[in-house]
């Protein structure tokens, strides 16, 4: 290389890093960490319990309301439950 063409292909080394740069930080990002995986198991878990409660909700339990009979309350709602599952086929475990 001569000393006009030395600038230039160091320009050109840079421009290309600099280019190449975003796609690489791209595939970092799409790539899940532990922690992020901890974040979505845990947003799953709170989605399954709120419907669970909803559910529990729809069918005469008032988290919210008298407490004197707590216990059946909950387990006539969960019974209400069972048995509108009865006929419906179990769902595939997850592997």
């Amino acid at each position: 290389m001569n000393k006009r063409t030395a600038p230039l292909a160091v320009i050109a080394l840079s421009v290309a890093a600099f280019v190449a740069m975003p796609v690489a930080q791209a595939q970092d990002t799409a790539a899940s960490t532990p922690k992020q995986i901890k974040k979505a198991q845990r947003k799953e878990a709170r989605a399954k319990k709120n419907a669970e409660l909803k559910q529990l909700e729809q069918n005469g339990y008032n988290p919210a309301g008298e407490q004197t009979n707590y216990p059946q309350n909950l387990q006539n709602a969960q019974a209400k439950i069972n048995a509108q599952n009865a006929g419906k086929p179990a769902p595939a475990s997850a592997p």
